[in-house]
C-alpha cells in the first residue's frame, strides 16, 4: 500500500515541477495550487518533497530540480523577503539543512546557518519566547508565541551542532521550556498561542489565531506539539519534552474520529459539512513514528502509537490521497488552512503533502524528514 501510494506521489510532485519550472505552491482555494514567487512561510515543504523523492528513489531529476531552489532561498534570506515571522525554520530545515545533509554542499550549509541567525532575531530575552509574528513592537503580536514554532527550533539546534554556538542551543531550549509551561493544557490538549506583556514577560493568557476559540484546541497545532516536543527531546535528552508529546498524542488519539482523519479543530460543533484537516493528521503521522522511535519496547503507549499510527496512515492513503486524480497538483484532499478566517477551509495544503510523504518514505525504506541528523 505505501509503496504504490509513493509512487502516485512522485509522479504528481514530477508533474508540477515540470509543468511550474521555478515556480512555488501557495495556497489557494478550487483545488489546486497557485504557482508563484518565494514570499510565504510554506515554500520550503515543497523543496523538501524533492528531497525525500530523491532518497527515496535516487532520481537524479528530483535532486537537481531541489539544488536550482537554493540560490532563491540565499537571495530571499539577503533581501529579507517577508521574514518578519518565526517560519524560517520551515523554509529552510527543508531547503538549505536537507540539500547539506543530503548532498554535502557547503553552500547549502552556509545559507542554513544564515537562516538560523536570522531566526534568533526574533527572539525576545526578557520573556524567553521567539516572536512569532510582526516587529518587536506590535502592540497585539509583540509578545506571543505559537506552537508552530516547535518545528522551526530543529533550525537553532542543528545550528549549534555546527558551530558549538551556545545561543542556539539555549534560545531553542528555552523556547521550548517556555512552550510545554504556558501552551500544554493539563488534559493533554493544547493552546495554539499565548500573550505575554512585552515589558515584563508576566503571562496574560491562552489564545488562538486559526482554531475554533481561545479556548478550543486546533487539531493542526496539537499535531505540531507532538512533533515537535518529540524533536526537541532527540536534541535534548529533556524528558519531560518526550513525556509531552506523548500526552498531545494521546490526547490526539482519544479525540480522532471513526474515519480516523481529524477534523479542524477538536471542539468545533460536527455537522454535515464540518471541514476536516487530513494535514493535521499527516503531521501527527510523522510525530508518531517519531515516538515509536524514542519510546522503549516495554513501554505502555507503543502499542497505542503503533495502532493509531496504522489507522490514521490507512485512512490518508486509502480516503483522502488523489490517487483517483491523476492531474492533481496536491496530495490530500480535505486539508484547511485558516477555517475561521474563510481561507480555503477544503484544500490542498502543501504542508500535508510533505508530511504525508515524510510518513510514506519512513514507513516503506526508513528514509526519514530533515529536522536531525540520522
Amino acid at each position: 500500500m505505501w509503496n504504490a501510494a509513493i509512487g502516485d506521489a512522485l509522479v504528481k510532485l514530477k508533474q508540477n515541477i515540470v509543468k511550474h519550472p521555478g515556480k512555488l505552491p501557495h495556497i489557494i482555494e478550487g483545488q489546486r495550487y497557485e504557482w508563484g514567487e518565494n514570499n510565504d512561510w510554506i515554500e520550503g515543504f515543497y523543496i523538501g518533497m524533492m528531497w525525500l523523492a530523491y532518497e527515496y528513489g535516487q532520481d537524479t531529476f528530483y535532486k537537481e530540480s531541489a539544488e536550482d531552489y537554493l540560490t532563491n532561498f540565499e537571495e530571499r534570506l539577503e533581501q529579507h523577503v517577508a521574514l518578519d515571522h518565526h517560519d524560517i525554520g520551515f523554509l529552510y530545515s527543508l531547503s538549505a539543512v536537507a540539500e547539506w545533509r543530503v548532498t554535502g554542499n557547503e553552500a547549502a550549509r552556509q545559507v542554513a546557518l544564515k537562516a538560523a541567525e536570522t531566526l534568533l532575531k526574533r527572539w525576545r530575552p526578557q520573556i524567553g519566547i521567539i516572536q512569532a509574528w510582526g516587529l518587536e513592537d506590535d502592540p497585539e503580536n509583540g509578545g506571543r508565541m505559537i506552537i508552530d514554532c516547535l518545528l522551526n527550533l530543529p533550525l537553532l539546534f542543528w545550528a549549534y551542532e555546527q558551530t558549538q554556538d551556545q545561543r542556539y542551543y539555549d534560545v531553542a531550549m528555552r523556547h521550548a521550556l517556555i512552550s510545554q509551561k504556558f501552551l500544554v493544557r493539563g488534559d493533554g490538549s493544547s493552546y495554539h498561542t499565548f500573550y505575554f506583556d512585552r515589558a515584563n514577560g508576566n503571562a496574560i493568557r491562552g489564545g488562538t489565531h486559526q482554531g475554533y476559540e481561545d479556548g478550543s484546541t486546533w487539531t493542526r497545532g496539537q499535531a505540531w506539539g507532538i512533533y515537535g516536543f518529540a524533536l526537541a527531546y532527540r536534541y535534548t535528552k529533556h524528558d519531560a519534552f518526550l513525556d509531552t508529546s506523548k500526552r498531545l498524542a494521546k490526547y490526539f488519539i482519544e479525540h480522532m474520529p471513526e474515519d480516523d482523519v481529524v477534523y479542524w479543530d477538536f471542539d468545533v460543533p460536527v455537522e454535515a459539512g464540518t471541514p476536516r484537516d487530513s494535514s493535521a493528521s499527516a503531521i501527527t503521522a510523522c510525530g508518531l513514528l517519531e515516538l515509536l522511535e524514542l519510546t522503549s519496547e516495554d513501554d505502555s503507549s507503543r502499542q497505542m502509537f503503533a495502532d493509531a499510527l496504522d489507522r490514521t496512515m490507512r485512512a490518508l492513503v486509502e480516503k483522502y490521497a488523489t490517487t483517483d486524480i491523476p492531474a492533481a497538483e496536491g496530495l490530500l484532499k480535505h486539508g484547511s488552512y485558516h477555517v475561521r478566517g474563510d481561507r480555503a477551509p477544503d484544500d490542498y495544503m502543501i504542508w500535508g503533502d510533505y508530511f504525508y510523504l515524510e510518513a510514506l518514505v519512513r514507513l516503506e525504506k526508513g528514509i526519514k524528514g530533515y529536522w536531525y541528523v540520522k
